[in-house]
């Protein structure tokens, strides 16, 4: 039967009608109450059962309920951000286990790499609480409605939110107060932290967190014999990642391995990753590789990337040290140019690495200055194991020439700095130390050694240079320029590190092979010649010092010009063998002069400003100009621990002459505090046997006799192995 416009039909819906001019549609549904009452508790999930020897991670579960508390009658969202493997979904899981266990009425678990999966739970628990219909979406839209309004207690978690944008309206809230939402996400994106939301970091395990992790699963599986003393190793190689940490100890439990036995193939260069954590060590059901868990998000990183630069600025990332490098490295030219050719800016790198951040690759934060750019180990491992062979050398070389491009100079006076640049390089030497060597050695190689003989590091540098020569021999050739560079810094550290002898017979050596192969005027036969006449100085060679010392200054001079830091560091080296010898006007005048020349050539602070200062106060003091000597020595003992640092041989020489001086003005209590300080920062930075050191100690234990404190004097003296009447025969030096 037809209806005519504005009728109805008897027996048809009325659905879409109206009756009226003028009327309107008003389609109402009307839920009904389920036929049986809500057993309540409801759990929709399910909630991921807990790991085996699952660590409770008490202080992260504080801030999650300080956040949860902070917001009141409002519900609040806590986003658990970061990086594969650290633990979220397990730390989600163990809320929403405590959950039930405290008596909430209602606790959903939904994943939520997609929208339609988060619909499909609500849909479910709508139909749990009564108040679904038949269509699956709106049945969530009312569920959010139930949830909204509902007086009963209910916890909702978002696993592993994947995209924001698909999630914005179906974030739960709770106008009573009585419920509240934990999301998860590797993602660090503005867009999870809106509508009241407060993101949580998840890092990875503390050390001892991981440490009692380890020795937690093997002991409930009855392999409490596997543990050794290389428990801690162990757990910081696995960068005290949960998920590591699980797949490390599932295969040492399958194996019967040690500790020690683990760590020894798990750092051999020739382990992969998938070897030594492999897929049959997902005991707690994962469901991925590591690698893959790792670099879950480098997809969708890619996808999202609009310069083309993701790929390469990650594998560079990988390279260096994972505590960090300098945002800075970004804006050099070399790095620059391996991303595209004339075409990246320092603002292109940025956004990328701020990409990177916001999918949990890499950190970038640019207050962690000098280690703004930070990557998890084993993310970097995952990562350089994937770069293709061919693209190693480039890759290795941008890197390298970066951190040349950016390292200061003098670098004493931003240790910091220093000391991170330090760390990339060897980070990158462990990497691709190969690729560094071609018809020479790369300079971040030689950066690195200077630095540490700069920086007072006696014995690493010792150590470094002793590598770098025996590479460059066996790599290059004896006779090679960069080998005699090598040898000539080994030769110096030998006589840092109070081997005079041997380095007075390498400084020869090496002198001879430069003015043959290079001439008697070339730069670095000038510095070979330089360390020797400073150590025939130290040998007790003073007349063949001095003379060394005055050609070099005329050669100098000659070469570079009268007003050149060389020339004046030749001049300082001249007048510190002139105050050896006991010349000490002619050392004074030509001291005097070097100062003031350093001051008004040289950056404030600069290194061999503040040498020429303490020399020109030790000068002072020979010559019994004690309080000249004291004022110089304060005003330097300031400055050179501001800019050296108080770990500086430099400054432990500074205190050790400024106590002097106290003594001599008769300030013996402050001589002798400043001389036990000296003394132990010598032990400790320069070692027991350092010759330093024990002139240290033996014009500390000549202050304690004299000071009266008689048997202190005789056990340092003891220690040191000296007569102390002999020592008591001069005052203190």
């Amino acid at each position: 039967m037809s209806v005519g416009a504005g009728g109805v039909g008897a027996g048809g819906s009325i659905e879409g009608s109206a009756l009226g001019e003028n009327s309107q549609v008003a389609n109402i549904h009307f839920h009904q109450a389920p036929a049986t009452a809500v057993a309540w508790p409801v759990e929709i999930g399910p909630v991921p059962a807990r790991a085996s020897a699952f660590q409770p991670r008490r202080e992260l579960r504080e801030r999650v309920e300080g956040a949860r508390a902070d917001g009141g009658t409002v519900v609040l969202t806590q986003v658990l951000s970061g990086g594969g493997g650290v633990g979220k979904t397990q730390l989600a899981a163990a809320c929403a286990c405590d959950a039930v266990a405290e008596g909430y009425d209602l606790v959903v678990w939904a994943a939520a790499t997609e929208a339609q999966q988060v619909i499909t739970q609500y849909a479910q628990a709508a139909a749990r609480v009564g108040v679904a219909g038949c269509d699956p979406e709106a049945d969530a839209r009312l569920f959010l409605e139930w949830l909204a309004t509902t007086s009963h207690r209910w916890l909702v978690v978002l696993d592993d939110v994947t995209d924001p944008a698909v999630l914005t309206s179906w974030w739960p809230a709770s106008r009573t107060g009585s419920g509240w939402v934990l999301a998860t996400t590797r993602l660090k994106d503005a867009r999870m932290t809106g509508g009241g939301r407060t993101r949580i970091d998840i890092d990875v395990y503390t050390p001892d967190e991981a440490r009692t992790f380890v020795e937690a699963r093997l002991t409930g599986e009855g392999m409490e014999h596997l543990l050794d003393e290389q428990v801690a190793e162990l757990a910081s190689a696995l960068g005290h990642l949960p998920l590591a940490l699980s797949h490390a100890t599932a295969y040492m439990i399958n194996e019967e391995l040690t500790c020690t036995a683990y760590l020894a193939l798990f750092t051999d260069q020739r382990t992969s990753l998938e070897e030594a954590l492999p897929e049959s060590a997902d005991t707690e059901g994962y469901g991925r590789q590591i690698t893959t868990t790792l670099l879950l998000s480098l997809e969708a990183a890619q996808a999202a990337d609009t310069t083309g630069f993701a790929t390469t600025a990650l594998r560079l990332v990988a390279l260096l040290d994972p505590s960090g490098h300098p945002h800075a490295l970004w804006s050099a030219p070399p790095l620059l140019d391996c991303l595209a050719p004339d075409e990246a800016s320092p603002a292109q790198a940025h956004k990328t690495l701020r990409l990177l951040h916001r999918y949990a690759l890499i950190t970038c934060d640019t207050r962690a200055e000098p280690r703004a750019v930070r990557i998890h180990a084993l993310t970097a491992r995952a990562v350089r194991e994937a770069i293709p062979e061919a693209r190693l050398p480039e890759l290795a070389t941008a890197a390298a020439d970066a951190l040349v491009n950016i390292w200061p100079y003098p670098d004493q006076l931003r240790p910091d700095l220093a000391a991170t640049l330090r760390a990339n390089t060897d980070a990158l030497v462990d990497h691709a130390y190969d690729c560094l060597w071609g018809s020479g050695c790369h300079p971040v190689l030689r950066y690195t050694g200077d630095s540490l003989r700069k920086a007072g590091l006696v014995a690493p540098a010792l150590t470094y240079w002793q590598r770098m020569a025996a590479d460059c021999e066996r790599l290059l050739g004896h006779e090679h320029l960069d080998t005699l560079v090598a040898r000539n810094a080994l030769a110096s550290c030998h006589a840092e590190a109070g081997r005079i002898e041997e380095a007075v017979g390498r400084l020869e050596r090496v002198a001879d092979d430069c003015e043959r192969l290079l001439g008697a005027e070339h730069p670095d036969a000038l510095a070979v010649r330089n360390n020797l006449a400073t150590a025939y100085g130290k040998a007790g060679r003073i007349a063949e010092a001095i003379g060394l010392h005055r050609r070099l200054v005329a050669d100098c001079e000659q070469q570079f010009g009268d007003m050149h830091p060389h020339t004046l560091t030749v001049r300082n080296n001249l007048a510190a063998a002139y105050r050896d010898i006991g010349h000490l006007a002619a050392a004074i005048g030509l001291q005097e002069r070097v100062v003031a020349d350093s001051e008004r050539l040289l950056v404030d602070g600069h290194p061999d400003t503040l040498d020429a200062r303490g020399n020109l106060a030790d000068c002072y003091l020979r010559a019994g100009y004690v309080k000249e000597a004291t004022r110089q020595l304060e005003w330097l003992i300031a400055d050179i621990g501001r800019l050296l640092g108080d770990g500086h041989p430099g400054t432990l020489s500074v205190r050790d002459n400024l106590a002097r001086c106290y003594w001599l003005e008769g300030r013996e209590d402050e001589a002798i505090r400043l001389l036990e300080r000296v003394v132990a920062d010598g032990e400790r930075l320069l070692g027991e046997r350092h010759p330093a050191t024990s002139a240290f100690g033996y014009n500390l234990a000549v202050a304690y006799w004299k000071g009266g404190r008689q048997k202190e004097a005789v056990r340092l003296s003891r220690a040191l192995g000296v007569d102390l009447d002999r020592m008591l025969g001069r005052r203190p030096q």
